[in-house]
Protein backbone atom coordinates (compact mmCIF):
# COMPACT_ATOMS: atom_id res chain seq x y z
CA UNK A 1 0.00 0.00 0.00
CA UNK A 2 1.12 3.04 -0.87
CA UNK A 3 0.04 6.48 1.53
CA UNK A 4 1.39 9.76 0.75
CA UNK A 5 0.15 12.61 2.78
CA UNK A 6 0.53 16.38 1.56
CA UNK A 7 0.42 18.80 4.45
CA UNK A 8 -0.98 22.19 3.25
CA UNK A 9 2.44 24.06 3.70
CA UNK A 10 3.70 22.05 1.00
CA UNK A 11 1.12 22.39 -1.20
CA UNK A 12 0.71 24.75 -4.31
CA UNK A 13 -0.41 28.31 -3.48
CA UNK A 14 -2.68 31.00 -5.92
CA UNK A 15 -4.65 33.66 -5.56
CA UNK A 16 -6.80 36.36 -7.38
CA UNK A 17 -7.54 39.82 -6.89
CA UNK A 18 -3.98 40.44 -5.00
CA UNK A 19 -5.53 38.33 -1.83
CA UNK A 20 -9.09 39.03 -1.82
CA UNK A 21 -9.35 35.51 -2.74
CA UNK A 22 -6.54 32.92 -1.83
CA UNK A 23 -5.86 29.34 -2.82
CA UNK A 24 -3.89 26.01 -1.18
CA UNK A 25 -3.93 23.41 -4.33
CA UNK A 26 -2.88 19.98 -3.81
CA UNK A 27 -2.24 19.42 -7.34
CA UNK A 28 -1.69 22.79 -9.00
CA UNK A 29 -0.66 24.20 -12.33
CA UNK A 30 3.00 22.71 -13.26
CA UNK A 31 4.13 26.52 -13.02
CA UNK A 32 3.01 27.08 -9.49
CA UNK A 33 5.18 23.94 -7.73
CA UNK A 34 3.82 21.81 -5.17
CA UNK A 35 5.22 18.38 -5.44
CA UNK A 36 2.00 16.64 -7.15
CA UNK A 37 1.52 16.42 -11.09
CA UNK A 38 -1.70 15.93 -12.80
CA UNK A 39 -2.24 11.59 -11.98
CA UNK A 40 -4.88 9.46 -13.13
CA UNK A 41 -7.71 11.46 -14.75
CA UNK A 42 -7.02 14.41 -12.62
CA UNK A 43 -5.56 17.76 -13.75
CA UNK A 44 -5.83 20.16 -11.02
CA UNK A 45 -7.36 20.81 -7.59
CA UNK A 46 -8.06 23.94 -5.77
CA UNK A 47 -9.35 24.95 -2.29
CA UNK A 48 -9.96 28.79 -2.54
CA UNK A 49 -11.65 31.14 -0.13
CA UNK A 50 -12.71 34.66 -0.24
CA UNK A 51 -11.29 37.00 2.15
CA UNK A 52 -13.84 39.73 0.89
CA UNK A 53 -16.51 39.64 -2.24
CA UNK A 54 -14.67 39.13 -5.21
CA UNK A 55 -15.33 38.22 -8.89
CA UNK A 56 -12.60 36.13 -10.76
CA UNK A 57 -13.40 37.89 -13.92
CA UNK A 58 -14.55 36.35 -17.43
CA UNK A 59 -12.12 33.73 -18.58
CA UNK A 60 -11.57 30.61 -21.52
CA UNK A 61 -11.98 27.03 -21.01
CA UNK A 62 -11.49 24.20 -23.57
CA UNK A 63 -11.33 19.96 -23.07
CA UNK A 64 -11.18 19.90 -19.47
CA UNK A 65 -14.60 19.02 -17.29
CA UNK A 66 -14.34 21.78 -14.26
CA UNK A 67 -16.48 20.97 -11.05
CA UNK A 68 -16.78 23.77 -8.08
CA UNK A 69 -18.15 22.57 -5.00
CA UNK A 70 -19.17 24.89 -2.19
CA UNK A 71 -18.17 24.13 0.58
CA UNK A 72 -19.26 27.32 2.68
CA UNK A 73 -21.04 30.33 1.85
CA UNK A 74 -22.19 31.89 -1.47
CA UNK A 75 -20.80 31.87 -4.97
CA UNK A 76 -22.36 32.82 -8.28
CA UNK A 77 -21.55 31.33 -11.61
CA UNK A 78 -21.26 33.18 -15.31
CA UNK A 79 -20.99 31.69 -18.51
CA UNK A 80 -20.99 32.42 -22.30
CA UNK A 81 -23.33 29.14 -22.66
CA UNK A 82 -26.04 30.17 -20.31
CA UNK A 83 -25.29 33.84 -20.99
CA UNK A 84 -26.34 34.87 -17.29
CA UNK A 85 -25.41 34.40 -13.43
CA UNK A 86 -26.26 31.20 -11.90
CA UNK A 87 -26.58 31.32 -7.65
CA UNK A 88 -24.86 27.87 -5.31
CA UNK A 89 -24.56 28.27 -1.85
CA UNK A 90 -23.37 25.67 0.95
CA UNK A 91 -23.13 22.04 -0.83
CA UNK A 92 -24.32 23.17 -3.92
CA UNK A 93 -22.35 22.06 -6.83
CA UNK A 94 -21.41 23.21 -10.93
CA UNK A 95 -19.79 21.06 -13.70
CA UNK A 96 -18.75 22.86 -16.89
CA UNK A 97 -18.19 20.52 -19.95
CA UNK A 98 -15.82 22.18 -21.65
CA UNK A 99 -15.80 20.82 -24.85
CA UNK A 100 -14.41 23.27 -27.68
CA UNK A 101 -14.13 26.15 -25.33
CA UNK A 102 -16.54 28.27 -23.38
CA UNK A 103 -15.74 31.36 -21.02
CA UNK A 104 -16.89 31.54 -17.32
CA UNK A 105 -16.81 34.18 -14.53
CA UNK A 106 -17.37 33.91 -10.81
CA UNK A 107 -18.20 35.71 -7.74
CA UNK A 108 -17.48 34.63 -4.21
CA UNK A 109 -19.10 36.23 -1.16
CA UNK A 110 -17.14 37.01 1.54
CA UNK A 111 -16.11 33.51 3.76
CA UNK A 112 -17.21 31.77 0.66
CA UNK A 113 -15.30 28.36 0.48
CA UNK A 114 -14.92 26.06 -2.63
CA UNK A 115 -12.88 23.19 -4.39
CA UNK A 116 -12.66 23.68 -7.69
CA UNK A 117 -11.67 20.61 -9.47
CA UNK A 118 -10.51 19.52 -13.29
CA UNK A 119 -10.39 16.53 -14.59
CA UNK A 120 -9.55 15.10 -18.20
CA UNK A 121 -12.40 13.18 -20.20
CA UNK A 122 -10.21 12.02 -23.30
CA UNK A 123 -9.66 16.34 -23.99
CA UNK A 124 -9.14 14.86 -27.60
CA UNK A 125 -12.27 13.95 -28.26
CA UNK A 126 -13.93 16.18 -26.06
CA UNK A 127 -12.83 18.89 -28.08
CA UNK A 128 -14.84 17.89 -30.49
CA UNK A 129 -17.96 18.67 -28.35
CA UNK A 130 -20.14 21.30 -27.76
CA UNK A 131 -19.68 22.47 -24.24
CA UNK A 132 -22.84 21.90 -21.51
CA UNK A 133 -23.17 23.37 -18.23
CA UNK A 134 -25.21 21.89 -15.06
CA UNK A 135 -25.55 22.86 -11.05
CA UNK A 136 -27.00 20.29 -8.77
CA UNK A 137 -28.25 21.63 -5.41
CA UNK A 138 -27.04 20.12 -2.83
CA UNK A 139 -30.53 18.27 -1.60
CA UNK A 140 -30.07 16.62 -4.57
CA UNK A 141 -26.99 14.32 -3.51
CA UNK A 142 -28.05 10.54 -1.75
CA UNK A 143 -26.51 10.47 2.06
CA UNK A 144 -26.52 6.96 3.72
CA UNK A 145 -24.94 6.08 7.39
CA UNK A 146 -22.53 3.12 6.93
CA UNK A 147 -22.57 2.11 10.96
CA UNK A 148 -21.59 5.91 12.04
CA UNK A 149 -19.86 7.26 8.78
CA UNK A 150 -22.32 8.97 6.92
CA UNK A 151 -21.08 9.31 2.74
CA UNK A 152 -23.00 11.74 0.66
CA UNK A 153 -22.43 10.50 -3.17
CA UNK A 154 -21.93 13.08 -6.31
CA UNK A 155 -21.40 10.38 -8.63
CA UNK A 156 -20.18 6.73 -9.09
CA UNK A 157 -23.25 5.39 -8.17
CA UNK A 158 -26.67 4.92 -10.14
CA UNK A 159 -28.70 7.01 -7.52
CA UNK A 160 -25.95 9.96 -8.05
CA UNK A 161 -26.83 12.51 -10.03
CA UNK A 162 -23.46 14.41 -11.50
CA UNK A 163 -23.30 13.73 -14.25
CA UNK A 164 -19.51 13.47 -15.74
CA UNK A 165 -17.92 12.30 -19.28
CA UNK A 166 -14.57 11.41 -17.24
CA UNK A 167 -15.06 7.27 -17.13
CA UNK A 168 -14.70 5.47 -13.73
CA UNK A 169 -15.15 8.25 -11.07
CA UNK A 170 -16.50 8.17 -7.67
CA UNK A 171 -16.36 11.37 -5.52
CA UNK A 172 -17.62 11.58 -1.63
CA UNK A 173 -17.54 12.91 1.09
CA UNK A 174 -17.08 10.91 4.20
CA UNK A 175 -18.33 11.91 7.72
CA UNK A 176 -16.84 10.36 11.09
CA UNK A 177 -19.45 11.18 13.59
CA UNK A 178 -17.96 12.19 17.02
CA UNK A 179 -18.03 8.67 18.89
CA UNK A 180 -17.11 6.67 16.27
CA UNK A 181 -13.51 6.18 16.64
CA UNK A 182 -13.00 3.78 14.37
CA UNK A 183 -14.14 2.86 10.87
CA UNK A 184 -12.60 0.54 8.02
CA UNK A 185 -13.53 1.31 4.51
CA UNK A 186 -12.73 -0.79 1.65
CA UNK A 187 -10.86 0.25 -1.17
CA UNK A 188 -10.26 -1.17 -4.69
CA UNK A 189 -6.51 -1.46 -5.64
CA UNK A 190 -7.31 -0.52 -9.20
CA UNK A 191 -8.36 2.85 -8.10
CA UNK A 192 -6.25 5.65 -6.88
CA UNK A 193 -7.99 7.86 -3.89
CA UNK A 194 -7.52 11.36 -3.36
CA UNK A 195 -8.56 12.42 0.33
CA UNK A 196 -8.92 16.34 1.51
CA UNK A 197 -9.41 16.50 5.24
CA UNK A 198 -12.14 19.26 5.52
CA UNK A 199 -12.73 18.87 9.62
CA UNK A 200 -10.99 17.37 12.49
CA UNK A 201 -7.64 15.36 13.16
CA UNK A 202 -6.93 11.60 13.01
CA UNK A 203 -5.11 8.59 11.37
CA UNK A 204 -5.41 6.70 7.73
CA UNK A 205 -3.60 3.43 8.87
CA UNK A 206 -1.96 4.95 12.18
CA UNK A 207 -0.30 7.94 10.37
CA UNK A 208 -1.68 11.25 11.51
CA UNK A 209 -3.85 13.39 9.43
CA UNK A 210 -4.62 17.26 10.14
CA UNK A 211 -7.17 19.60 8.57
CA UNK A 212 -6.23 20.60 5.12
CA UNK A 213 -4.11 17.47 4.30
CA UNK A 214 -4.40 15.97 1.15
CA UNK A 215 -3.82 12.25 1.10
CA UNK A 216 -2.99 10.01 -2.05
CA UNK A 217 -3.47 6.37 -1.19
CA UNK A 218 -2.83 3.73 -4.13
CA UNK A 219 -2.63 -0.36 -4.36
CA UNK A 220 -4.95 -0.80 -1.32
CA UNK A 221 -7.92 -3.01 -0.52
CA UNK A 222 -8.82 -1.50 2.87
CA UNK A 223 -8.31 2.05 4.89
CA UNK A 224 -8.51 2.28 8.62
CA UNK A 225 -10.01 5.41 9.72
CA UNK A 226 -9.75 6.51 13.68
CA UNK A 227 -10.48 9.86 14.87
CA UNK A 228 -11.43 10.95 18.27
CA UNK A 229 -13.21 13.81 17.94
CA UNK A 230 -14.67 13.44 14.34
CA UNK A 231 -13.17 14.05 10.82
CA UNK A 232 -15.07 14.88 7.31
CA UNK A 233 -13.25 14.10 4.09
CA UNK A 234 -13.42 14.26 0.65
CA UNK A 235 -12.71 11.30 -1.67
CA UNK A 236 -12.25 11.25 -5.04
CA UNK A 237 -11.90 7.53 -6.76
CA UNK A 238 -10.03 7.45 -10.27
CA UNK A 239 -8.66 4.47 -12.25
CA UNK A 240 -5.09 3.38 -12.36
CA UNK A 241 -5.46 2.80 -15.60
CA UNK A 242 -7.13 5.67 -17.57
CA UNK A 243 -7.62 3.73 -20.77
CA UNK A 244 -6.45 6.72 -23.28
CA UNK A 245 -3.66 9.10 -23.40
CA UNK A 246 -4.17 12.10 -20.35
CA UNK A 247 -3.18 15.65 -21.36
CA UNK A 248 -1.24 15.19 -17.94
CA UNK A 249 0.56 12.85 -19.38
CA UNK A 250 1.56 14.32 -22.83
CA UNK A 251 1.90 17.95 -20.61
CA UNK A 252 4.95 15.63 -18.50
CA UNK A 253 6.78 13.94 -21.34
CA UNK A 254 7.14 17.17 -23.51
CA UNK A 255 8.52 18.52 -20.24
CA UNK A 256 11.06 15.99 -20.09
Amino acid sequence: MGLTIIPKKEQAYGQFNNGQIIENKPIGFPREGGPTKPYSTLFYWAYAEAKVDSTIGLHPHQGFEIMSFVLNGKIRHFDTKLNGWRDLEKGDVQIIRAGKGISHAEFMAQDAVMFQIWMDPNINKTMQQEATYDDYPAADFPKKDREGLQVTTYTGSPEAPLRMDTPGVTIARWELKDGQKEQTIALRPDEIYSIYVLNGTGSFDDQVVVLDDFIIIENAEQLKLKSEEGMELFAIASPVNVGYPTYGEMMQQQMG
